[in-house]
């Protein structure tokens, strides 16, 4: 690591410490040359393929956005979409690829919307798995629906029809 001071060549490192969420480390370097000290801090290179071929690095703002829109007019918090974000970012890191795909990224923001928000979820599927018609939305609901808890019969809840005298 060159000293930005004085371009040596080297540095010693002095301190090291990861950040709070753990995916970065902050090193606190000393230049030997003219020994001022300097912070660096050093992430795993995360990149995605795109369709197109490209790759460019994994951004977890670029996620938070895409599932920003997918929110758009629902009771979800900005709070909420970061920590999205962040769940999304470990669980790609998780994998252990320096490469994903654009595929992998999507699965791997079904899982934690679908606990969010399941119009989102929808929203976001029908763009994600490409959705041809109404068919598609059926059986995702189907599938939503199965794997739904059953409300308990607490009698807290009667069903209009049966209310009826």
């Amino acid at each position: 690591m060159h000293c930005p001071f004085c371009r040596h060549s080297d540095s010693r490192v002095v301190d090291s410490r990861t950040t709070e969420d753990g995916s970065c480390i902050r090193r606190r370097r000393q230049c030997p040359d003219c020994g001022r000290r300097f912070t660096t801090v050093e992430t795993a290179a995360l990149m995605v393929i795109k369709r197109s071929g490209v790759t460019e690095p994994f951004s977890r703002e670029k996620v938070i956005s895409g599932v920003r829109k997918a929110c758009q007019g629902r009771p979800v918090t900005e709070d909420a979409l970061a920590q999205l974000g962040q769940r999304v970012e470990e669980c790609v890191r998780a994998t252990g690829n320096a490469e994903l795909t654009t595929h992998d990224v999507g699965l791997a923001i079904l899982g934690p919307l679908k606990e969010l928000d399941v119009v989102a979820f929808l929203r976001f599927a029908s763009v994600y798995q490409a959705y041809d018609g109404l068919e598609d939305f059926e059986a995702a609901i189907a599938e939503l629906r199965a794997e739904r808890p059953a409300p308990e019969a607490d009698g807290a809840c009667v069903p209009v029809a049966a209310a009826a005298p």
